[in-house]
């Protein structure tokens, strides 16, 4: 773990690591393999960049370190779910979520410390927003925890609205999925949002990772209770911009569905989900709600869940129940809420 006020290197481009070179008197080239050491021998110093002059080595580690943040702490759940904890902004930690299951193994990242949406069901949002995270906060939380090697899939899912700090998770984007640095699929990589119109448009324009909307409820008026953003961007027309996109063949669309008793569990409110997504591909995830203070929200029965699934099912949508993970340690969704530091 490297500690120091040097900058860190991890979360920088190529473009940006060519640059780093060139003031640090090595050859433009160097970039490339600083790179190189970064994110694909994942190196926890500069002086193992061997195959730079050892005079370069010192000049670089005189203004940056590589930036590993190690896990200030960790939480091990029943179901091998495991919560971890790191620096976040604002005087609030955040929380990133390792998710093993079969060959699988899912790593659910913040992109915000809190959150500004101030969803009604949301521990994170209900906490207020602190600040946002950089792009080295946000690959840190990839490449710090134990079992980084093994990830298979990479969620936006944990605290904070990804589009709402768009700038950084494009840049993460382009790290994980560029030659030069993880050099992933974008198919593993998905990106959650409550819809942020103009910010999901770019996202989709310049990516090509799935994309997950929060939509909760189907009805304009109901969603805007729970979820202030629907005034500002209604779900329909949130859906009308993705129609015009293809999530058929390389990339996917779902959408997120948290039922709550007898507000958004009824056929009515299938019906209406089902005539919303008329015209895409997405599949609907739905989702138990899992109770928090001060929140009169409340889970419903498996048995409805089960009925509003093969209510969707039988209008032509696909829709599945997701299992819940990580709940026993408030690893489940809408349970981050990370800490404030003493």
């Amino acid at each position: 773990m490297e500690t120091s006020d040097r900058k860190p290197l991890i979360g920088l481009t190529l473009a940006e690591l060519q640059q780093v070179a060139v003031d640090n008197g090595l050859p433009r080239f160097a970039g490339a393999q600083i790179a190189q050491w970064l994110y694909e021998k994942r190196v926890r110093s500069i002086d193992e960049m061997t195959n730079l002059s050892k005079a370069g080595r010192a000049r670089l580690a005189e203004h940056y370190c590589v930036g590993y943040e190690e896990p200030k702490a960790e939480a091990r759940s029943t179901d091998g779910t495991v919560k971890y904890l790191f620096n976040g902004a604002g005087g609030r930690d955040v929380e990133a979520v390792f998710i093993p299951d079969k060959e699988r193994a899912t790593l659910c990242v913040s992109s915000q410390a809190g959150c500004k949406m101030n969803c009604a069901f949301c521990m994170t949002g209900r906490q207020g927003f602190h600040g946002q995270l950089s792009t080295h906060q946000i690959l840190n939380q990839i490449m710090a925890i134990p079992r980084s090697q093994d990830l298979t899939n990479l969620v936006f899912m944990g605290m904070g609205e990804p589009l709402d700090n768009l700038e950084p998770v494009l840049k993460a984007i382009e790290i994980l999925t560029a030659k030069w640095g993880f050099a992933w699929s974008p198919k593993r990589i998905t990106v959650s949002t409550i819809g942020k119109l103009p910010e999901l448009q770019r996202l989709i324009e310049e990516t090509k990772v799935h994309i997950a909307l929060s939509v909760h409820n189907p009805i304009s008026q109901q969603r805007a209770q729970i979820m202030p953003v629907e005034r500002a961007f209604p779900v329909r027309s949130v859906v009308e911009m993705l129609r015009q996109y293809d999530f058929a063949h390389q990339r996917r669309l779902s959408v997120e569905y948290i039922m709550w008793a007898g507000e958004n569990d009824s056929m009515r409110y299938a019906d209406a989900l089902a005539h919303l997504m008329q015209g895409t591909s997405a599949r609907v995830n739905l989702i138990r709600f899992h109770s928090i203070p001060g929140s009169d929200l409340k889970p419903c029965p498996m048995s409805t869940m089960e009925a509003f699934r093969d209510r969707l099912n039988s209008l032509g949508v696909t829709a599945t129940i997701r299992a819940s993970r990580g709940e026993d340690i408030m690893a489940a969704c809408g349970m981050l809420a990370g800490r404030q530091k003493q």
